[in-house]
């Protein structure tokens, strides 16, 4: 069907009718008559002129209704598509502090470190979550929104590949990182808020504990999964040997896994890329909620043709004019 995104503007058809009856008329100045004997010859020439007169008017009449048409925005509209939207709103956080550089993972057999590892992971699970807005949190020793709830994954797994170790300062804001969410995400769908907190350390800085931030994310419906990542190995050489140590000694495990079970979720613990993968994986399986249906016409612009019309009749009625 054919739709006028701007109706409004038909209001001015009669605006030509309307100066002409608004403007006073055009005095005629009257003459010294010149008396002929065969003036019948002149009359049939006068109403020539005047007949041709009103047929240009008239052409000029219809380039402005089509002018006007065009400026109304003609649009023909397709049939209505259904675009189910279904999913969760779900927020990444991810720890930016100075203890993430550890070089404890590998990919590709290569050693890595803990935000490497965790980018090339995060940003296939956050390709895998069509229907889902995602949102990302960077945290350190503040914590900050990188990137709202949003249905463009490719922009958040840019911003998240973008992020850089001590960003956010060297610290570990946890409550705040969960406090940040919970802000977030709460005008969302109670059913459907989740937050996802990875990080390898214990919480450091920040104005709220985490134990306070998850009890303001179970009053909120707020489910947390958190993640603790870090090898509980690593051999280390200096110039006296090898010897080997435990990356992950400052993982403070249990307030994780409290987070996690006050407000529903589940605690993860990854100690290289293949179990950081599975846990996505697992995360993969959270249910769907399905949000009502949405509807949208696809449409496309039809106010050229009455444009052109109304140009060509401009330039025709010039041109006549000229050779008048």
């Amino acid at each position: 069907m054919i739709h006028l995104e701007w109706p409004w503007l038909l209001a001015a058809l009669p605006l030509p009718l309307a100066v002409r009856w608004l403007l006073p008329a055009h005095q005629v100045v009257e003459q010294a008559a010149l008396k002929v004997p065969f003036l019948d010859d002149f009359t049939g020439g006068e109403t020539a002129v005047i007949s041709r007169q009103k047929w240009l008017l008239g052409m000029a009449g219809i380039a402005w209704c089509f002018f006007i048409l065009a400026c109304a925005r003609p649009q023909w509209l397709g049939e209505p598509v259904e675009q189910a939207v279904s999913g969760r709103d779900l927020m990444l956080a991810v720890d930016l502090s100075g203890s993430m550089e550890a070089q404890d993972f590998f990919l590709n057999k290569e050693p890595v470190d803990r935000l490497t590892a965790a980018k090339s992971v995060a940003g296939d699970f956050i390709n895998r979550r069509v229907g889902d807005r995602i949102g990302l949190i960077l945290f350190g020793s503040q914590a900050y929104l990188q990137t709202p709830l949003t249905f463009d994954r490719k922009t958040v797994i840019t911003l998240l590949n973008e992020s850089a170790l001590g960003l956010a300062g060297d610290n570990t804001a946890i409550g705040d990182a969960i406090g940040l969410a919970v802000k977030r995400l709460a005008q969302q769908p109670e059913n459907s808020r989740v937050l996802i907190l990875m990080t390898d350390g214990a919480n450091t800085a920040g104005e709220v504990t985490p134990l306070k931030a998850a009890e303001l994310a179970k009053a909120k419906n707020l489910k947390i999964y958190t993640i603790g990542i870090g090898a509980d190995e690593m051999i280390v050489r200096s110039f006296f040997g090898s010897r080997k140590v435990n990356p992950s000694v400052d993982l403070d495990e249990g307030a994780l896994v409290k987070i996690a079970e006050s407000t529903g979720g589940k605690y993860f613990r990854a100690r290289n890329a293949e179990e950081l993968n599975n846990i996505y994986l697992l995360l993969d399986e959270l249910e769907p909620i399905e949000r009502d249906k949405q509807y949208y016409r696809p449409s496309s612009e039809l106010f050229y043709w009455p444009l052109s019309v109304a140009l060509g009749l401009v330039a025709w009625l010039c041109a006549v004019r000229v050779r008048l």
